[in-house]
């Protein structure tokens, strides 16, 4: 297949998040956070944010960071026929960044207390746009083949990385492409371990592939709900969590 997708490819995915049990043993909340929407026949949107661990309410700003770029998103799909350019998204998130100084003063905290990542597909008129701010991360599928969109990226020591809510500026990378590409997954840095392989910085296809075949082969429009059930049991089934203890969020999209 050569070139973008007609415009009638089918957007549907299966979507689950589950606790870590690293969480569990601590009796603290799930960190994780994620949102998709489709609008339209055309258009997407979908996110993941993690919050981070050491902060008493990340778990609150990375629900936060969902709803706010996803209903800044779809507004923004609604009445536009481009995507956002890259002061448009700026002020998406200078404004959320306001909305959690909001928040974390009314708490007497301090806004480092929301911490969260961010990663986000928003994909219209066939382009996509992705946004990353932290090690969650954004890969696609092009003639069979999986790539990166957005690699995890880690602070300067290490089990560290960056925040929607850093000071003095978030490190916000914004990747734009056509958009030849059909299918994504879009997971939280608790999946790190089994979708990526980090000598060769490539995805991992055999994770992948049978992961994403399902939805590759579902009937209908939107969310799977059947698959998303599935995926959800698989996320906290023993043999993974035995493999990483952290929360795990995982989007599939497929627009086959």
């Amino acid at each position: 297949m050569a070139g973008p997708l007609p415009g009638n490819a089918r957007w549907r995915w299966a979507a689950a998040s589950k606790i870590g049990t690293s969480h569990l043993r601590l009796g603290t909340r799930k960190q994780d956070a994620f949102r998709v929407s489709r609008q339209g026949k055309d258009s997407l949107c979908a996110v993941v944010s993690d919050g981070a661990g050491s902060a008493s309410h990340g778990g609150q700003g990375a629900s936060l960071v969902c709803r706010w770029l996803t209903a800044n998103a779809k507004q923004w799909l609604l009445t536009h026929d481009r995507l956002p350019d890259d002061e448009q998204v700026l002020c998406w998130v200078d404004d959320l960044r306001d909305r959690l100084s909001d928040i974390a003063a009314k708490r007497d905290v301090t806004r480092r207390q929301f911490a969260a990542t961010l990663v986000m597909l928003i994909a219209h008129q066939g382009e996509l746009l992705a946004l990353q701010v932290g090690d969650s991360a954004l890969v696609a599928r092009k003639h069979g083949a999986w790539e990166a969109i957005c690699w995890p990226e880690n602070g300067e020591f290490a089990s560290t990385t960056y925040f929607v809510t850093d000071d003095p500026t978030v490190r916000l990378r914004t990747y734009r492409l056509p958009l030849e590409y059909d299918a994504f997954a879009l997971f939280s840095d608790g999946l790190d371990s089994v979708a990526l392989e980090h000598l060769s910085q490539q995805p991992y296809p055999r994770f992948l592939d049978p992961m994403i075949k399902p939805v590759d082969l579902a009937m209908g429009h939107g969310r799977l709900r059947e698959l998303s059930t599935a995926l959800s049991r698989y996320l906290e089934s023993p043999g993974l969590c035995e493999r990483t203890d952290d929360d795990k969020t995982l989007i599939l999209i497929s627009r086959q």
